[in-house]
């Protein structure tokens, strides 16, 4: 007698090796080895004979090294799953060497069951606050998996998040499952890094993913014990101008200006704004003064005429951080004229630029002396015209003719020089009297 010793179901795991036990007891020599396949037919799958043949008619398939009568398929594919029947042949003469053997037939059936792990697993969320919508979904496993949320704190303890209202959702997605969960979780105050996990458990492949989402609150370097209350509640406020040069530490909001933050008189400057490390990416707010806010992670200023102090709000559901962020105007021709100093007084230009002390010394200097010599010859002229018009010694009257008489550079102008006398003198000397 001859039994068979086999599995009613067997699993698989896709891409690795599925083996079909089916071993005799006790052990018998055989005369034939039969393995099908049953679906809509007997499919063959192996065949063996020791005396010629050792047929593997699927490619995949052999016998197993352990009983020479159990089958392995390698590697695995999701349509090997079904149901399988060994068929074993073995010599039998009872024991009586004189008589001859008989061949004795068993058979047995048995499932193979192939388990797929999760393919990909994503991870997304919506804000609105501090309070949170994660979803956690897995694609392609066979069966469903489990979905498990934990948190880790700062010192790397991670414990599992307790009381979330979860929504699940399982949908086929051909001979696989898709698994969906979604929770709703609110974060602490004053959490400034918040890790949530979402681990996916799949048993029957004994696989385990996690998939995880940090959020890291803005930061800032140097921050000034200040809060402002232009958003509600209060800010953290720092009055560094850029991080550029500092170390890229997670979190640190950054600060950078083109062509710089200090920029000559009516030039545009462009202000950017970064957050390496935080997550999710903040919004950007920036404003001057009482001006309305302007959204984005840059701020374009056309033609600055003066020193101003730009501030920027940067925000996500972890926390909030303003940075003052100041541009001033270099040393130019134009500020000489500028009034817009802090204090309300008239900005003084450097006297390391334009005309130094001693050149504006000179200058006034200059300006005095050519003053006298004006003032001198003004004076010098009107004296010496009145030595004729106000001499009282009686002149004799003379005349004229500037037809005959060439102009020297030692004489006076005419306007200044002919009286009405000498005009009557001329008009008696060339009109003869009646």
């Amino acid at each position: 007698t001859v039994d068979l010793k086999y599995d009613d179901v067997s699993y698989a795991t896709v891409h690795q090796s599925a083996f079909l036990r089916c071993g005799m007891m006790p052990v018998q020599p055989i005369k034939e080895l039969w393995w099908f396949k049953i679906g809509a037919s007997e499919e063959r799958v192996y065949y063996y004979d020791p005396t010629s043949v050792d047929a593997a008619l699927m490619k995949r398939a052999k016998r197993s090294s352990r009983d020479n009568t159990s089958l392995e398929i390698y590697p695995t594919q999701l349509s090997d799953e079904g149901e399988y029947k060994c068929r074993i042949v073995v010599w039998d003469n009872t024991g009586n060497s004189t008589e001859p053997s008989v061949p004795i037939s068993k058979e047995a059936r048995m499932m193979l069951k192939v388990n797929v792990p999760p393919e990909k697993v994503e991870i997304t969320h919506l804000t609105s606050g501090r309070n949170l919508s994660l979803r956690c979904k897995s694609e392609g496993a066979k069966p469903p998996v489990d979905i498990l949320w934990t948190k880790t704190s700062p010192d790397g303890v991670e414990t599992e998040i307790p009381d979330l209202t979860k929504v699940r959702e399982i949908e086929p997605a051909g001979e696989l499952y898709d698994t969906a969960e979604q929770i709703f979780y609110q974060l602490e105050e004053n959490e400034m890094i918040a890790k949530i996990s979402c681990v996916v458990r799949h048993h029957n492949t004994n696989t385990t993913i996690y998939k995880n989402i940090t959020f890291v609150s803005p930061a800032i370097q140097n921050a000034l014990k200040v809060t402002m209350q232009r958003f509600a509640e209060p800010v953290l406020y720092s009055s560094i101008e850029n991080q550029d040069g500092q170390d890229n530490k997670a979190g640190l909001v950054k600060i950078s200006a083109d062509p710089g933050f200090k920029v000559p008189y009516n030039t545009s400057v462009t202000l950017k704004a970064s957050a390496p490390g935080v997550y999710p990416e903040p919004r950007y707010l920036w404003w001057v003064g009482d001006q309305t806010g302007i959204a984005g992670r840059e701020l374009h200023i056309d033609n600055l005429e003066e020193d101003k102090s730009y501030y920027v709000l940067a925000e996500n559901p972890l926390g909030r951080v303003v940075l003052e962020v100041p541009v001033h105007i270099t040393t130019s021709d134009y500020s000489q004229w500028n009034d817009s100093s802090r204090d309300g007084d008239a900005m003084v230009n450097d006297t390391t630029e334009g005309l130094d002390t001693g050149a504006i010394i000179g200058i006034v200097i200059g300006a005095l002396i050519a003053v006298f010599f004006i003032g001198f010859a003004v004076w010098y002229w009107t004296i010496r015209d009145g030595t004729h018009v106000f001499s009282p010694k009686k002149e004799k009257p003379h005349t004229i003719d500037e037809e005959t008489i060439p102009f020297r550079s030692t004489d006076k102008p005419l306007l200044r020089t002919i009286s009405t006398q000498t005009l009557e003198g001329r008009r008696s000397r060339r009109e003869p009297s009646i």
